[in-house]
Order: structure tokens, then C-alpha cells, then sequence
């Protein structure tokens, strides 16, 4: 398991609970984002390419380290996959939930609202591959915003006032 690799936490404004291999951050070494994860992992796909999972902190996304209020923003990505073989590159590079998704992604919901700043902001990354858009929001406990759909996969945004 990973603990923190002296990164100061209180200069962090931005949160990625769920960053895996930071795929869709433009600047994988944004001086204000804290990226987390509850794995590290280094190794080569089936493909050739190189799979890294390395976050400045390792943590359960449900059961975060910090205090109320601690983020500006929150860019929350948890595993969508129910069905993926456990060593599989899906496995791997997205995560893998458990047979019973829902309390895990309600927690994990509820533990970003919690680290989320007053007028914060939480960018939902969704993909309805397996589970719908419209499952998840039964589970959260908040109403989104707004949201945008791309393909299968959906963006919602809510702010906490």
C-alpha cells in the first residue's frame, strides 16, 4: 500500500479520488490537483503499452482522509465495470466494482460531498457500458446540474451551495 509521498495536502484545491492512470487529465502533474487511488500499479498491457497507476496518495474513496470541506473541486471517476475479468486490461486500467455497486458508489458519492468546499464543484465522470447514468442517480444522494453526454459516456456536474 502506498501512504503519502510528502505532498503537502493543504495546497492541493483539486481532488482526483479515483485518478488510475489520469487518463483524462490534461496536465497528469497538475501542481493542484491531490491524485488518489486505493492501488499503484506498473505494468505492461497485452499490447505493449505501459499501464502506471501512481498516486500521491493511496486511499479508499469511500473512507477519505481529510477534513469536511477540504476541495474546491472534485473530479470523480470511479470504476463502472461489474463484468471484468480480475487481471483483465479493463480490470486494470479502469477498475473493477463489486457485485453489489451500489453502496460503494453511494458512499463514495456522500465521502466527496463531504471534502468538498462550500460553493465546490464535483465533475461525475459515468459509463453507461454496463450500468445506466440513470441506476447511479438513484444511488446518489444529490441532483446534478447539468450534464453532457458523449457516446456512452455521461458528464454530470453538481455544486454544492
Amino acid at each position: 500500500m502506498c501512504l503519502f509521498k510528502g505532498v503537502n495536502t493543504l495546497d492541493k484545491k483539486i481532488l482526483d479520488p479515483c485518478c488510475g492512470s489520469r487518463m483524462w487529465h490534461f496536465n497528469k502533474n497538475n501542481p493542484n490537483v491531490l491524485f488518489m487511488d486505493n492501488r499503484k500499479l506498473d505494468t505492461e498491457l497485452c499490447d505493449g503499452r505501459k499501464l502506471i497507476i501512481s498516486p500521491d496518495i493511496c486511499s479508499d474513496f469511500t473512507k477519505m482522509p481529510f477534513d469536511n470541506e477540504s476541495f474546491y473541486l472534485i473530479v470523480f471517476d470511479p470504476p463502472h465495470l461489474k463484468y471484468a475479468g480480475d487481471t483483465s486490461f479493463l480490470a486494470q486500467k479502469y477498475g473493477k466494482l463489486p457485485k453489489d455497486w451500489k453502496p460503494l458508489i453511494s458512499k463514495g458519492f456522500n465521502e466527496c460531498w463531504r471534502v468538498l468546499k462550500k460553493n465546490g464543484t464535483i465533475v461525475f465522470k459515468w459509463n453507461e457500458e454496463q450500468i445506466s447514468t440513470s441506476e447511479v442517480l438513484k444511488v446518489i444522494s444529490k441532483k446534478p446540474l447539468v450534464g453532457q453526454r458523449r457516446g456512452k459516456t455521461i458528464f454530470l456536474i453538481f455544486f454544492k451551495d
